[in-house]
């Protein structure tokens, strides 16, 4: 089962969890010094915020899974679109080990597609190579091949 995924980029984290979490009526399942992330069931959507970004607003959206059969047909569904696909393959990021590639839509939003395998003490490092021109090791990319805001290097946070 697919669940839709928000990440919205916020300058004050104490106050965007004290907003967020009165409009959808519960507590972050994950709160870290830079991030938040609320898993709703009604509507089912992986909701996270973070200080991570350049500016504020919406980052990304994409779709979270549950199972690998599930984000290869979305890889399908991807290509089939004709979009650029980013494989970034098992890669840690907002906290969490994934599998998750990207595709960024004609209007230049980027779309995450992954399946969680874990939780992460980090904000995100990669144990894949992007293009050099990526800036991060995770999170969205811009343009074709490039990810947004820097991933801390390992032994840092």
């Amino acid at each position: 089962m697919k669940r839709f995924h928000v990440h919205v980029h916020v300058e004050d984290l104490a106050a965007s969890v004290a907003f967020y979490t009165k409009l959808f009526a519960a507590e972050p399942a994950r709160i870290e010094t830079d991030y938040a992330k609320w898993m709703l069931d009604d509507p089912r959507v992986n909701f996270a915020i973070s200080t991570r970004g350049t500016k504020a607003g919406v980052d990304h959206l994409g779709f979270q899974v549950d199972h690998a059969d599930e984000l290869a047909e979305l890889a399908q569904r991807a290509q089939a679109a004709d979009m650029a696909l980013l494989d970034q393959g098992e890669t840690t990021c907002c906290y969490a080990r994934s599998d998750k590639h990207w595709i960024v839509d004609p209007q230049g939003i980027a779309w995450e597609h992954f399946h969680s395998l874990g939780s992460a003490l980090v904000y995100g490092e990669s144990n894949r190579q992007l293009p050099a021109s990526s800036a991060a090791a995770c999170c969205a990319p811009r343009g074709n091949t490039s990810c947004a805001a820097a991933a801390p290097a390992a032994g840092e946070q």
